[in-house]
């Protein structure tokens, strides 16, 4: 990780996957001047994804929910630069992806102070020609064997002693190659022990139940069994 000091702010980023200019990288209208946008999501707020030289990106600027995001957007109080959201979940997606857990590379992390305050953005890896566990049981089944998949995949990311706080059917991808990949680590830590993991089981198994409510997916307990099933023999 190189990182580059501004006059207000800090910027970090993989030289190795990120060969275009680190301060311009952060402004959507550089990726648009170029042409190289090739999509967006919307969530709190936009996602912008790139084509980038090295590899395809996704660009999110961190963004408040709730109530409270209603009046303070995307302002965070700013206690150092290590505790910026940006590079803590850069610094946590680093560590994951050099453990082989399938999560996005970090390519780039921003911070900019403005009195007490700060803004942040991150730059990470796009996967390509993947989608949702939400969308892939609005429309089919999955197998067993990929139910076992997922399940190895969250137990790798708890041998990592990673907490993901919001474990959820949006935030498990599965793409073309039947890999299944973890995302959206804002707010998540390294944690020691093992009482919290339940938890996040426990809240994804919710988020199924939810969905199955909502969009009739495709989910029942056999699948959640293989899913068990998975994660322990990891």
């Amino acid at each position: 990780m190189q990182q580059r000091d501004l006059a207000n702010g800090k910027i970090w980023f993989n030289e190795a996957l990120l060969t275009e200019d680190p301060n311009a990288c952060f402004d959507i209208a550089y990726w648009q001047q170029q042409d190289r946008v090739i999509g967006s999501a919307q969530g709190r707020g936009t996602t912008w994804f790139i084509k980038g030289e090295k590899t395809e990106m996704a660009l999110r600027h961190y963004r408040r929910g709730g109530l409270f995001g209603k009046l303070v957007a995307d302002s965070y109080w700013f206690t150092g630069w290590q505790k910026t959201r940006s590079l803590q979940e850069f610094s946590l997606l680093q560590k994951l992806h050099e453990q082989g857990v399938k999560v996005p590379a970090p390519i780039a992390a921003r911070a900019i102070k403005s009195g007490f305050t700060y803004r942040a953005d991150i730059l990470q890896q796009k996967i390509p020609h993947s989608q949702d566990l939400v969308g892939l049981l609005s429309q089919q089944t999955l197998s067993e064997n990929l139910w076992h998949q997922i399940g190895q995949t969250i137990a790798q990311m708890h041998q990592a002693k990673v907490n993901h706080t919001d474990l959820n059917c949006h935030n498990i991808l599965l793409e073309q190659q039947q890999q299944v990949w973890l995302i959206d680590f804002d707010k998540c830590y390294q944690q020691s022990g093992k009482g919290w993991q339940q938890g996040n089981l426990d809240r994804l198994l919710r988020s199924f139940n939810k969905e199955v409510t909502k969009r009739n997916i495709h989910f029942n307990q056999d699948n959640w069994q293989a899913l068990l099933a998975g994660y322990r023999a990891k």
